[in-house]
């Protein structure tokens, strides 16, 4: 058997090391992915380990157990059991979900519940009296007829009630405006405008 020249031996060890090479830097773009595909999987699992949450809703105390990626409303209506706050869009475009946290307008949908932790939540559920009598806002709708289909109503609500305590329901141009984010798909806008003002004095000291 005739021994490899020095050439052929020289062409083989260039062979196998420009194919060990590439093996290589193959390996490690893989070996990384495989890492960082499994560093995104522990962090996933983690953030679906269910967070305590503390909600005070209509002046009473919920302890909730959550997803950290539960919105606010999903938290009202799935674990509350408070489904007067309406899912609409789910997109923060219709105004259907307004509720007051801390007395403030909020979309529920876009506002995270552990975002929430701590605070005072009122939704349509919690504005009429213990003894059943209406809040003003809530009566001004029923007297004005300003809703027809009812669902985007508890949402109107609420936003017209954050609309006054912020002092933008001075004029009817100032409710059209500042309730502009709060649609209703049946056209109820003059009868809503007409409920505000009727309103918005007794809503003041509400």
């Amino acid at each position: 058997m005739s021994k490899p020249s020095a050439s052929h031996v020289a062409a083989l060890n260039r062979r196998n090391f420009m194919t060990g090479t590439v093996s290589a830097a193959a390996a490690v773009p893989l070996l990384g992915s495989q890492a960082k595909t499994q560093e995104v999987t522990q962090s996933g699992a983690r953030l679906r380990e269910p967070v305590v949450t503390t909600l005070r809703i209509n002046r009473q105390r919920h302890e909730l157990s959550l997803d950290p990626r539960t919105s606010l409303l999903d938290a009202l209506r799935d674990h509350a059991g408070l489904t007067g706050t309406k899912k609409g869009c789910d997109h923060g475009q219709c105004g259907a979900c307004t509720v007051l946290v801390d007395g403030k307008r909020v979309l529920s949908c876009l506002s995270f519940a552990v975002m929430n932790d701590g605070k005072d939540v009122t939704t349509i559920e919690g504005l009429a009296s213990s003894d059943g009598k209406l809040h003003p806002m809530q009566q001004a709708f029923i007297d004005h007829d300003a809703f027809q289909c009812g669902y985007c109503t508890p949402g109107q609500i609420m936003s017209a009630i954050g609309c006054v305590n912020e002092g933008h329901a001075e004029s009817e141009n100032d409710i059209r405006e500042y309730m502009s984010g709060n649609i209703c798909r049946c056209a109820a806008y003059p009868n809503i405008v007409a409920a505000v003002l009727q309103a918005r004095g007794e809503t003041r000291g509400a």
